[in-house]
């Protein structure tokens, strides 16, 4: 995912999967072969209402650029649209805008913070109300922006990040989203629980499927660290 030279600009939503990521690839850096730079980025859909500056300490306390960018997203989904199901038009826009502001601080490539759980819900989703087998890929070229996206943490489990964000006492902002709990994933979700609980395994085995399928970009390749460039990574 990651090569000598990257600018990678990290999606900071201020939530806990979000976080972890960009602590993990600061600490990455002191250690990997290959060197690269990070740079966070948050998407304000609605300022005012939400309070970043713990994320900027933060930032500041790692040494990375911190930049903030203020949307009236909410605004037009919530208040002007009025949205049944905002969740998939909040996220276009909101990528829309990290992707704008990535390539304008100079960053080639993108780090998101979906996570192993994110993977298996998201493929499940595909298939219960798309009819398709499907999920996001591990890494993903953007021909119209000319970006590479990311996604670092997809071997993490939820239950793992949240322990390690509470154990650290790492800030976290609150989700003020009106939708927040109340969407098709938080179905998806609580679904996948239940099915964990009366099949233990079931979302390891469903990740392993994704893999064994393959879907396209989740390939189980060479265990060599130097991975094929051919597939971006």
């Amino acid at each position: 995912m990651i090569k000598s030279g990257d600018v990678i600009g990290v999606g900071v939503s201020g939530g806990k999967d979000s976080v972890i990521t960009l602590l993990a690839l600061s600490e990455l850096r002191r250690f990997y072969t290959e060197d690269f730079e990070i740079k966070a980025i948050t998407i304000d859909s609605d300022p005012g209402k939400n309070d970043f500056s713990e994320i900027k300490k933060l930032c500041s306390e790692h040494n990375i650029e911190y930049s903030i960018v203020e949307s009236n997203i909410f605004e037009i989904i919530f208040d002007i649209r009025k949205e049944e199901n905002p969740c998939s038009l909040c996220a276009k826009m909101r990528r829309g805008m990290l992707h704008d502001e990535a390539l304008r601080l100079g960053c080639n490539k993108i780090a998101l913070g979906h996570n192993f759980n994110d993977a298996v819900e998201t493929f499940l989703m595909s298939q219960i109300y798309e009819g398709r087998i499907s999920c996001f890929s591990p890494v993903t070229y953007l021909d119209r922006k000319g970006l590479w996206q990311i996604r670092p943490l997809l071997y993490a489990d939820e239950y793992i990040i949240r322990r390690t964000v509470k154990k650290l006492g790492i800030p976290i902002v609150k989700n003020l989203c009106p939708a927040n709990g109340n969407t098709k994933r938080q179905e998806i979700k609580e679904f996948v629980a239940d099915m964990n609980s009366k099949y233990p395994g079931y979302s390891t085995k469903i990740f392993n499927s994704m893999q064994r399928l393959p879907l396209a970009g989740w390939e189980i390749l060479d265990k060599n660290p130097r991975l094929s460039a051919k597939k971006g990574l």
